[in-house]
């Protein structure tokens, strides 16, 4: 199999013919994507369609691997200099007299590091992007340091990574690997990779599996031991470098990677909540940072700093908000866009939307838009979602935090304000989950929603029927999508504020009062508000923290968190609670 509409070549390199595939405009600048082990070129596939629009995208087969020949004899032809030479050939045919800009996956990456450190190909790579395999020299010095120089932190460090690399050792054995991938191993790989990463078929792994985990082998045996044992002590990176970190890595720690900056003077850190095999788990997020890279490097720009606990999280991730033009939303809109995400900021208001889109590129949004709907309105969230869709993609984390307050008894809450209540703080929240949950699963890779409920939600009140009851039923709405969609690599959590200085006092409406009455009402609530002033950033700064963690409920604010203990622990003291008039 080959991918998708994509040009083939063979390149001779020494002693192996290479399989090349190419796709995008050979005018553009040139891409080069490296394989890991046990894959072909086609773990690529999906990460490749996507460049292919702005890049001329080179794969190929590693010697051994897929449609290229191995090396005989076996021992000795898969040394890192033979792998570079592999990749000179390939470089020199496809992108003549113009360096190429480098990605790696697992043993790519390990080629990658080699590639980007030797003295050879200095004027041939542009830039470099590694994820989930580490340079064999600077792996060799993270060990020798914590041997050398041992702290209960370090050997923690160490003993971790040595379980985590238990197939090293295994892969090392003469003959059983062999026997092992050509026989059940091979033949049970694929389910593997489905149940253990979330990978889906689509043609990969390719048939040729077999054959190349048992070839591939000797990428190990002819390289780890020799390497680890004696690292280079001038291994620098001599070009732009972005590490890709998944987070939940099985194979591989993320302490592998500290002080890489003394080893890659241009470095840029990005981390994933993802597994191993993140060209196949996360294709949109993969390719939007090999984008940004690239271009950035092409445009002789420096990638601006972003700082902050979620600094490397979230860049160029999808943001929707809604109800983003003030208070809660605009300041979670701010929060993503300080993170690097891309954000669309979602009102009912076209104005106060706008200005969220404009505070969010100074914020340091990657990118930011504006979009007008009113989230109880069926129809204009189905169009809204079809137009997220088509123009810029399915969100990573969607932020349902649009909603209405209402007080007064129940005695005097008409059937025209529950309706109004319900279809902007409920069908509001069923709306987005609906439409935009349904395209993160579709897509596969993941997701989160933050549904935006109330401490209300914990606490009844005499005089906040409709609105407890709608942000319960949001809490409640939370829970039984979180046990759905949690198969599918989608979290999903109630933010639970309590008394936030906000805006939503000037437009919260209050039943069983004349007019005059109500202004009166609102003005008190807004002072109230005022002098409580617990800021809407620190509810935005938990909404990260939330999406971050994965967690199911969070309380903000101590009004919120006393309310949800004693709801659990003291129903009857909430109860009586309950009954107390308050008073503006």
């Amino acid at each position: 199999m080959t991918v998708a509409g994509a040009r083939e070549r063979r390149v001779r390199a020494g002693d192996v013919e290479l399989c090349v595939a190419e796709l995008g405009d050979p005018a553009h600048p040139t891409v080069v994507l490296v394989h890991g082990y046990p894959d072909s070129k086609e773990v690529w596939s999906e990460v490749a369609a996507r460049l292919s629009g702005r890049f001329h995208v080179v794969l190929y087969d590693v010697r051994g691997h897929g449609g290229s020949t191995a090396p005989s004899p076996l021992r000795g032809g898969f040394t890192l200099e033979r792998l570079t030479d592999d990749f000179l050939a390939v470089a020199d045919a496809v992108s003549p007299g113009r360096p190429v800009h480098l990605v790696g996956h697992d043993w790519g990456s390990v080629q990658g590091w080699e590639f980007a450190t030797v003295v050879r190909t200095r004027g041939r790579i542009a830039s470099f992007t590694s994820m989930s395999g580490p340079s064999l020299d600077h792996f060799g010095h993270w060990i020798n340091s914590r041997v050398r120089r041992p702290t209960p932190r370090r050997a923690a460090q160490l003993l971790g990574q040595s379980a985590k690399s238990w197939y090293v050792y295994a892969l090392h054995t003469p003959v059983l690997p062999e026997l092992a991938w050509r026989g059940p191993l091979g033949r049970r790989w694929p389910h593997i990779l489905r149940r253990r990463e979330k990978v889906g078929g689509d043609g990969y792994p390719t048939a040729s599996l077999p054959s190349d985990a048992a070839l591939g082998a000797w990428l190990y045996r002819d390289n780890v031991r020799a390497r680890l044992g004696s690292p280079r002590p001038d291994a620098f990176a001599h070009v732009p470098v972005q590490l890709i970190t998944p987070l939940d890595d099985a194979f591989l720690s993320e302490h592998l990677y500290d002080g890489l900056e003394q080893w890659a003077a241009r470095l840029t850190r990005r981390t994933l909540d993802a597994k191993h095999w993140i060209p196949r788990t996360r294709p949109d997020q993969v390719a939007y940072w090999i984008t940004e890279f690239v271009e950035s490097v092409e445009g002789d720009r420096v990638l601006p700093v972003r700082s902050g606990p979620h600094a490397q999280r979230f860049g160029g991730q999808l943001v929707l908000v809604t109800g983003a033009g003030s208070g809660i939303g605009r300041a979670t809109a701010l929060a993503f866009a300080k993170a690097g995400a891309r954000v669309v900021a979602v009102d009912r208001d076209a104005e106060t939307a706008a200005e969220t889109a404009v505070l969010a590129r100074e914020a340091g949004a990657a990118e930011a838009w504006a979009e007008t709907a009113d989230v109880s309105d069926e129809r204009a969230m189905e169009q809204l979602a079809a137009k997220v869709d088509a123009e810029y993609g399915t969100p990573d984390v969607l932020v349902n935090n649009a909603g209405i307050g209402l007080s007064g008894s129940f005695l005097t809450t008409s059937t025209e304000d529950w309706r109004r209540v319900v279809d902007v703080n409920l069908f509001g929240v069923i709306h987005g989950c609906r439409l935009f949950g349904a395209r993160m699963a579709e897509r596969g890779q993941g997701g989160h929603i933050v549904n935006i409920a109330s401490a209300a939600a914990f606490q009844p009140s005499r005089a906040l029927s409709a609105y407890a009851t709608s942000k319960a039923a949001v809490l409640m709405l939370s829970e039984c999508l979180r046990a759905e969609l949690a198969g599918r690599g989608i979290g999903v959590t109630a933010v639970c504020p309590g008394i936030v200085n906000t805006g939503i006092t000037g437009t919260a409406r209050f039943t069983g009062v004349d007019a005059v009455e109500e202004r009166r009402l609102r003005m008190s609530a807004a002072r109230w508000y005022g002098v409580r002033n617990y800021p809407a950033e620190k509810v935005a700064s938990a909404v990260l923290d939330a999406v971050v963690r994965d967690r199911a409920v969070v309380p903000v604010t101590p009004e919120a968190r006393g309310a949800r203990l004693m709801s659990r622990w003291m129903p009857g003291a909430s109860r009586r609670l309950a009954r107390v008039e308050p008073r503006l």
